[in-house]
């Protein structure tokens, strides 16, 4: 049977897969058809559901507009999902920072991720408890505060899987003399840090003022796909794949490197807290 509408070969970003992802649960939920089913009901040929659902190949819009439909999905959802989707095989994509799907998905595909984190413990290594008394520290209602909390879990939860990526954490020092909540959930929190000391360098105070002056950023490696630079503010998430901004991020981390505690150094100085 002849396939309808087209795709657009396209190297895959961390925002197609995510929204590929999330076509791809609508189709399980709505419908509850294996892929080579909703192809056939579609007329389409499997590989195609499966190139669209993993955010390989860019779906046109009548291609969505079919799939929507056939999942009962409204125009409205099909002009809200369209407004999302256009941009994401964009290699510089800003995504709201609620919006932690994207992220979670890069995380839980990655093979390697190095970060860093200014002022905050990173968040794959947040207690429950650090992570809510920070977020009640901000202008969230509590019922915004749990759902972040929520999020978080679910995010951390991802990551934890059989073939975890190798992850290295570069902190600032600021991050674990910051007081966040009371001494136990200090405490906690540093317990937490310290089981997974062998990953985590600490970027000291007598390196001067140009660690602190950096935001928060990761750089996410993969097997088969594009590498991943990202960073974050309170206005936005930024999600790059352009060659520039993944040579920035290596060349920061490097610069990291030769300021940051050794491994022993960082144990000791978490150790002393």
């Amino acid at each position: 049977m002849p396939t309808r509408g087209t795709t657009t070969a396209i190297t895959s970003t961390a925002r197609s897969r995510a929204l590929g992802d999330e076509l791809r649960r609508m189709r399980e939920k709505f419908t509850r058809l294996t892929g080579q089913a909703f192809a056939e009901q579609l007329g389409w040929d499997p590989s195609k559901v499966s190139t669209i659902e993993k955010g390989k190949a860019r779906a046109s819009e009548i291609d969505l507009v079919q799939y929507l439909m056939t999942c009962g999905r409204d125009s409205d959802c099909f002009e809200a999902f369209r407004a999302r989707y256009r941009h994401a095989f964009d290699p510089y994509v800003l995504i709201p920072p609620a919006d932690l799907r994207t992220l979670t998905l890069a995380e839980a595909q990655a093979t390697k991720i190095t970060s860093y984190d200014v002022l905050t413990v990173p968040a794959r290594m947040q207690t429950p408890g650090y992570a809510r008394a920070l977020q009640q520290s901000g202008r969230g209602s509590p019922d915004e505060i749990e759902e972040e909390v929520t999020r978080l879990k679910e995010r951390q939860e991802a990551a934890r899987r059989s073939n975890s990526p190798e992850c290295l954490f570069y902190v600032h020092e600021f991050a674990f003399r910051l007081k966040v909540g009371d001494e136990r959930i200090m405490r906690e929190q540093y317990g937490r840090v310290l089981a997974a000391a062998h990953g985590v360098r600490i970027v000291p105070v007598s390196a001067g003022p140009g660690p602190v002056r950096s935001s928060p950023r990761m750089l996410l490696s993969f097997e088969k796909l594009a590498p991943l630079a990202y960073g974050e503010s309170d206005l936005g998430n930024v999600f790059a794949h352009d060659g520039g901004s993944i040579a920035d991020s290596r060349e920061f981390f490097k610069w990291l490197d030769g300021l940051a505690l050794d491994e022993r150094r960082s144990r000791r100085f978490l150790e002393t807290l």
